[in-house]
Formats: C-alpha cells, structure tokens, sequence
C-alpha cells in the first residue's frame, strides 16, 4: 500500500509538472513580418493624420492667440513733431549767407542763359509723378456699407466709397486713416485694395471733430505679393510746410478714388482755433475732395495734411484747405489703439500780454463752448479764462493740450475759471467729466 501511494503522488507531481511547462508556439517568420508591416503602416497613417491636424490648427492657433497676445503689448505710438524748429545761432546764420549768396547768383546766371526744352520739364516732373505711384499703392478703397429697408421693407444694401491711406503695420493689422464719414452708421465695411483684393475692415476708433477715423485690416488676410508691395505712408512734420512748396494729392481729389493732383501751398495759416486747441491750415492751390478723402503728400512722400470743408476759402473754389497732420498725431495715436481721445469741447486762445496788460488774467481766454460738449453741461461759459485743470496750471494752449493728453473719457476733473463781473474777476471751480471727441 505505502508503494502504491508513492507511485500515485509521483504521477501527480509529473502531471503538474507536465502542464506547468505548457508554452505558447512561437511566431513563424511570415506572421512577424505581417505583424511589423501592420505595425509600420499604422505608425504612418498615425503620423500623417497629426501632421495635418497641427497644419490645420497652427493658423488658428497663431490667430486667437500668438496675435491676441500680441495687440495687448504692443500698443501703436506715433512720434510727435516739434512745433519750432532749433534754429542755428545768428552768427552762423549770417554766415551762411555770405557763404551761399555767390553761389545763388550763379545758379540765377545759369538758369536766365538756359533753354527749357519739354524733355527737362517731363525729367521734373518724372521724380514728382514715381512719388505720386508709390505713394497710391497704399491707397484703398473704403466701402462703408449699410443695411436699410424700402417702402416695402425689403432689404436693401448702399455702399458709400471712400478714400484711405494705410499709415501704420502693427499687430499683424494694418492701420488705415479715411474719412470719419466712411464708418459713420456703418453696418461693415470692405476695404479693396488696387489689385481688387477685397477683405473685411474693422473701425478701430473716430474722431467726430476732426472729421478723420481709423480703420484696420489683417494682414493675413492678404496674399503674399499683394502684401509685400505695401508699405504704409509715413506722417510727416508738417511744421516745416512752407510757402511756396510743392505738394501732391492723393486718395481721392478728382472724387474718384486712386486719382491725383499737384499744386504748390500757397498760404500757412498759423494759430487756427479748433475744438481744445491751435492748429495750422495748409492752402494749396488745387481741388481735392474733402467728402471722399484727399490726403496731403510732400515731395519725399510723407503725409502733411488732410483736405478738410471745415476752413476752406469761400472766395476760391479752387483753393484746398487741409488740416495739419503734426498738430493731430495725439489723437491719431489713440485712435490707432481704438481709444478715444479726451473732449473738453471749448475753443479758445492764450491771453497775450497786452491783453494782460489791460487787465485780462493769464490763461486760456474761452471765446466759444461747443453746444451739449462737457465743459457747457457743467456751466463753463464765453468769456471765462480757464486758469487750471486738476493740479495743473494753465497758461498757454499748450499747457492746455499736455494736460488732455494725460486724461481718459469718463475722468472727472476740477477746472477753475476766472470769471469777470462788476467787481473784477471772480474764482469759480467747477467739476468736469471728460467726454470723448
């Protein structure tokens, strides 16, 4: 018996052996290269399908948000121009002048004893007209579109076409300055380039008392050719305007857009009072259209004006007024940002000392308030002599102007004015909140 359940534990040991030792049959050859190639081939549909999805999704992504973040730190800032050029010391000047008056002679001499043939004038004014074409290419058009109903209130769509000037790349945008009359009630708006690109425009800001606004556009939205012929116009210091100087029109002057004209300014008008400042008046003697936007270019290509109605020359049809462009590059600049620039709504002028000398205080003498502006709802009024705003004292339209430029739409500010009655003038402060223009 003890022999007998020897030989049976063994037998069960040897069957638990047995089935422990069990193995899965190998792969053959044929079966791992199936397998690799099922594997090799899902590694490449894999692959190609994340290679789109990234190509796909990178031009949103760089969209939403490499640009977004890109617009929040990268604010657009205009140079301002400085109103009086730094002259030279009397000596050096007479200096010059003995030095250059032989010269002056000569050319005189040359020029009396020299034959004008019709090729010298084309060879001058080839150099005026490739300025003019460069100068077109960053023309657009500016279609102000707007949503209306008939009689029948069926829908109707009217375009308004305007002219505009790019005058700024920021952002993956370009700026473009047009008419505040292109984006006033507009529904949308289209900007076509001089290839006939047309893509959507967005208003960046207006400005309702100048009469100008500004308007952006993707760049992406371009193609590559017609986006590297682009270069915005450059603002140029129209502080050294003068008489006599050759000036080119472009934009709009014949009401058609990407037409031009040329003339010669023939006045400056200096000290022009505008809503809360000075400006200068360019006169040039050529048409242009202020309705559709015509904007101002010297011979180096640089904008120094925008034709305005505002100040033209009621005894000359064919006279252009247009507004100084360094006297606004404050406000172009907020505007280029989307922001409103601050409105006091007065117009005014510095007391001069003669004025002063009759009795008249230091300040900014108010000879107009712009019906329902700020200033007029909180009871400033003709006559009064604004002599400090917040911590600021006020003197000249430039301490005026400064003052403004640090303030924001919606600040509340103390303004002291000195008003004048039976007893002299009389102090009077009053709370202003700043409007927007």
């Amino acid at each position: 018996m003890p022999d007998k359940k020897k030989q049976g534990d063994k037998t069960e040991e040897s069957r638990r052996f047995i089935n422990e030792k069990i193995v899965k049959q190998p792969l053959s050859r044929r079966e791992l290269l199936r397998r690799g190639a099922y594997l090799a081939a899902a590694a490449v549909i894999f692959g190609g399908v994340a290679a789109v999805t990234f190509a796909v999704s990178k031009p949103v992504a760089e969209r939403y948000l490499v640009k977004e973040t890109q617009r929040e730190t990268m604010p657009v800032t205009i140079p301002k121009d400085d109103p009086e050029p730094t002259t030279q010391p009397t000596v050096a000047a007479t200096s010059t002048t003995q030095e250059t008056k032989p010269m002056e002679e000569m050319v005189r001499e040359a020029l009396k004893n020299y034959s004008f043939t019709i090729e010298d004038v084309n060879a001058l004014y080839d150099g005026v007209r490739m300025v003019a074409q460069k100068a077109d290419k960053s023309i657009v058009t500016v279609h102000s579109v707007k949503n209306q109903t008939d009689w029948f209130d069926n829908p109707v769509e009217s375009s308004g076409l305007f002219a505009g000037a790019v005058i700024a790349s920021a952002n993956g945008e370009f700026l473009i300055l047009t008419p505040e009359a292109a984006v006033e009630s507009a529904d949308s708006i289209r900007v076509v380039f001089s290839d006939g690109t047309e893509v959507d425009g967005t208003i960046k800001q207006m400005d309702t008392r100048s009469g100008m606004a500004v308007v952006s556009i993707l760049q992406s939205a371009l193609g590559k050719t017609l986006l590297d012929s682009i270069q915005p116009i450059e603002l140029g210091n129209s502080y050294s305007v003068r008489q006599g100087d050759m000036v080119i029109a472009i934009g709009a002057p014949a009401g058609v857009v990407h037409s031009t004209n040329y003339g010669f300014v023939t006045y400056v008008a200096k000290n022009v009072q505008i809503t809360d400042g000075l400006t200068r008046v360019i006169y040039a003697d050529m048409k242009g259209s202020p309705a559709m936007g015509t904007f101002l270019i010297n011979t180096s290509g640089q904008i120094v004006g925008w034709v305005t109605d505002l100040y033209k020359n009621e005894n000359n049809s064919d006279m252009t007024a247009a507004l100084a462009i360094s006297d606004f590059k404050s406000i172009l600049e907020r505007l280029s940002n989307g922001q409103t620039f601050p409105y006091l709504g007065i117009k005014g002028q510095e007391v001069t000392a003669v004025m002063n000398e009759a009795g008249i205080p230091l300040g900014i003498y108010v000879s107009e308030v712009n019906a329902d502006s700020p200033v007029y709802n909180s009871g400033i009024q003709n006559g009064d002599i604004i002599v400090r705003i917040g911590e600021e004292t006020i003197v000249t339209m430039k301490d005026l102007e400064t003052v403004l430029e640090t303030l924001n739409t919606g600040d509340t500010v103390n303004v002291k004015v000195l008003r004048s009655g039976r007893e002299g003038y009389t102090e009077i402060e009053y709370q202003v909140t700043i409007g927007a223009r």
